[in-house]
């Protein structure tokens, strides 16, 4: 696998001053498969003065709206030619399976192409104003934000890098691009394409890859970039916001949760407890929104969690590149030794373990099995509070509508939730009730580039897709005129 491991700054690939590397591992087997240049400080201020210069000159946002919106269309189809091998790149540094990832890869071109249609579709409000002897007119123009600085985790890296560089573009803004150390590569690939394909001005994309506390740091703090767009955890989500005061810097943050999913006993439980089961073991947990607290109404406790145990026990684990794996690794050894030290600690506060999971896979590689407990009387645990982003889920059970808003808002975070249930009454209370971003009804964790994406209380600030995710990348400006 031929990756050239250097960063994109101002239309060419650079390697970094510092000569610092950092190590990728495929995560089904523990082996270090490369080592990338680790950017600097000293790089991010490179690739900030490329992005200013680009922004500054005005050549990408001069373009018309129509040259603009056939760029991005293009970027999408050039991307897509390129699918199967961004793909295998994807499984090979994040773990997941070969269908999902090239899932991710279409999702987003989708992105690219959803927004390539917004451009023509960013415009202000006209309105005559009057004042004693004065005839006056004014209007708002929406104009981009500046150089954004965009900082994408391991989870799901093409796809949040794609998430927050296609609108940044659609808006005219430059941007910088810091994906996660872990999982870099397909990033590395699309600054090899771009400098190929040459679709945009020098310095209106730069990739700078490094670690989080060193090119993400610099690029937080950097006073050259007026908008910091980041994916990943609260604890990260704090910092940045800290080291983006000092500027006033505007701020996008999508980051952790605990979402719980609500099965009522009217539900048709072939289809929740299915559902219920891929809500937590999808992408080995690993997804910002995984149901990870499932609450099922008492009468059909037992039944349900018992279905979602034996869901995740016939799950078969392996590498993501064998077609017939259902689940892949954790991303790295870190993450596996934190997701095991959580199932530790539910054994040792007393919540009880169904079926066969609750322990490592394999020899090699970062793999936990699927994991259930059962909480019947304590909702105080770690494994029931904390955000574990692993292939583990805590069950409680509920008595009835009049509990769901206590149950659901107990907690920092407000991302995902979800709700089985036949009655639309049910559904729509519930929806109301829960304090959260985002709210799936008999189904769970179905996205549309349409549809605005965040989190309330610590899960986030602003909104990600949708035309609300193109505010954050924009000014307003009003101008008044004298007739």
């Amino acid at each position: 696998m031929k990756v050239q491991h250097s960063h994109f700054i101002g239309g060419e690939a650079i390697v970094g001053r510092s000569g610092d590397s950092i190590d990728v591992f495929d995560p089904s087997t523990g082996d270090r498969i490369t080592q990338i240049n680790a950017a600097s400080a000293a790089d991010v201020d490179v690739a900030v003065a490329a992005a200013r210069h680009a922004f500054d000159s005005g050549e990408w946002q001069g373009r018309s709206i129509h040259e603009r919106s056939a760029t991005l269309w293009q970027l999408g189809d050039r991307i897509l030619e390129h699918r199967d091998e961004l793909a295998e790149l994807e499984v090979r540094d994040n773990g997941r399976t070969l269908a999902s990832a090239k899932m991710s890869i279409t999702s987003a071109v989708e992105c690219i192409r959803y927004h390539a249609g917004i451009v023509n579709k960013l415009h202000g409000i006209a309105a005559d104003l009057s004042a004693p002897g004065r005839e006056l007119q004014a209007y708002t123009r929406a104009e981009p934000v500046g150089v954004v600085g965009a900082i994408t985790p391991w989870n799901a890296p093409f796809g949040t890098l794609i998430g927050k560089l296609a609108p940044a573009l659609a808006a005219g803004c430059s941007v910088i691009c810091k994906p996660a150390e872990q999982t870099p590569l397909t990033a590395i690939r699309l600054g090899e394409l771009l400098r190929q394909w040459k679709l945009f001005p020098d310095g209106q994309v730069n990739i700078v890859n490094g670690l989080g506390s060193v090119a993400g740091a610099a690029l937080a703090a950097h006073p050259q970039v007026d908008k910091l767009s980041f994916t990943g955890s609260t604890v990260t989500g704090r910092k940045l916001v800290e080291a983006s005061a000092g500027n006033f810097k505007r701020l996008t943050l999508e980051l952790g949760g605990k979402s719980p999913v609500f099965i009522f006993d009217d539900a048709d439980l072939d289809q929740a407890i299915p559902a219920a089961a891929m809500a937590i073991f999808a992408n080995a947990g690993q997804i910002c929104v995984a149901g990870s607290r499932l609450y099922v109404q008492r009468g059909i406790f037992d039944k349900v969690v018992e279905g979602v145990a034996k869901v995740g026990a016939a799950m078969r684990l392996g590498s993501g590149m064998a077609p017939d794996t259902q689940m892949g690794p954790l991303v790295s050894q870190q993450q596996m030794e934190k997701v095991l030290s959580y199932i530790d600690s539910g054994l040792s506060e007393g919540a009880r373990l169904v079926g066969d999971g609750g322990r490592r896979h394999g020899e090699r590689g970062y793999f936990v099995r699927p994991t259930v407990f059962a909480n019947r009387d304590r909702a105080d645990l770690r494994i029931a509070r904390e955000e574990i982003f692993g292939p583990v889920v805590t069950a409680m059970p509920f008595d009835g509508i009049e509990e769901l808003a206590e149950l659901a808002n107990d907690t920092d975070y407000g991302l995902g939730a979800g709700v089985f249930t036949r009655s639309n009454s049910t559904a729509h209370r519930a929806a109301k009730l829960i304090r959260s971003g985002n709210v799936w009804i008999n189904c769970y964790a179905i996205l549309d580039k349409a549809m605005p994406f965040g989190g309330f209380k610590q899960s986030g600030w602003g909104r990600e897709s949708g035309f609300e995710g193109m505010t954050p990348f924009l000014e307003t400006k009003s101008v008044y005129m004298m007739l």
